[in-house]
């Protein structure tokens, strides 16, 4: 095999999922299963510590997944957040909140809902459908 052949493709290069959950197992087997279908995932276990990496690095941020019910900020919240940030943010909710909490959010431009516990292989196929979806 050529040297080239051995250096990936740009264009092939997946963007980063940024996970943004308070509860540190969850986010543990987010990681772990999204890393394994070759996604690079940033983890924050404090919204606003989410918030601001997403701040920082918006433009490699293909999809957020957001919890709704974290101590010391609601998903919505979190969500107008990252919108005043990057108003095209893709985000997707994680929660086990019925699905009343995301309607609002939708006509914001909210891009999906999963209610926990979810199967990781939807999971996997819904954010691999978003991050295709560009």
């Amino acid at each position: 095999m050529r040297r080239q052949d051995m250096i990936a493709d740009p264009t092939q290069i997946k963007p980063t999922i940024l996970a943004i959950d308070d509860e540190p197992d969850i986010l543990d087997i987010i990681k772990t299963a999204l890393e394994g279908e070759g996604f690079s995932v940033v983890t924050a276990q404090d919204p606003n510590e989410g918030i601001d990496y997403f701040e920082q690095h918006a433009r490699q941020i293909g999809l957020v997944l957001l919890d709704y019910i974290m101590p010391s900020m609601t998903g919505d919240s979190v969500f107008e957040c990252l919108q005043r940030i990057d108003a095209e943010v893709k985000v997707l909710l994680l929660t086990a909140c019925d699905d009343h909490v995301a309607r609002a959010m939708f006509a914001n431009g909210l891009r999906g809902y999963m209610q926990k516990p979810f199967y990781l292989d939807d999971l996997v196929n819904r954010v691999r459908e978003e991050i295709e979806s560009d």
